[in-house]
């Protein structure tokens, strides 16, 4: 997943952090960063970040989609005609 070019000290990091981040944008690869030669951060571009962002959102959509699914499949469900009464007599 991560490319050896992609991994660099956090005290380089430090130094040159102007570098980094204009690294992470234009490749769109995540950087790791590291402490004692183990991975401790991971940095991200924005465009990945969002990327990740509606990934995820759209994850969380389709796990309620099959959790209603589910529900629908075990008979949880009620009718139109039950839930119109029940929000009228609110």
């Amino acid at each position: 997943m991560f490319q050896l070019e992609d991994i660099h000290p956090l005290s380089d990091f430090q130094r040159n952090a102007k570098s980094h981040l204009n690294r992470v944008n234009k490749t769109g690869r995540p950087e790791v960063l590291t402490v004692n030669g183990r991975a401790e951060a991971v940095l991200l571009g924005r465009k990945a970040y969002e990327q990740m962002q509606d990934a995820m959102e759209e994850l969380a959509a389709i796990k309620s989609i099959q959790t209603s699914l589910g529900q629908m499949a075990a008979g949880k469900t009620i009718s139109a005609k039950t839930v119109h009464e029940r929000l009228r007599s609110l």
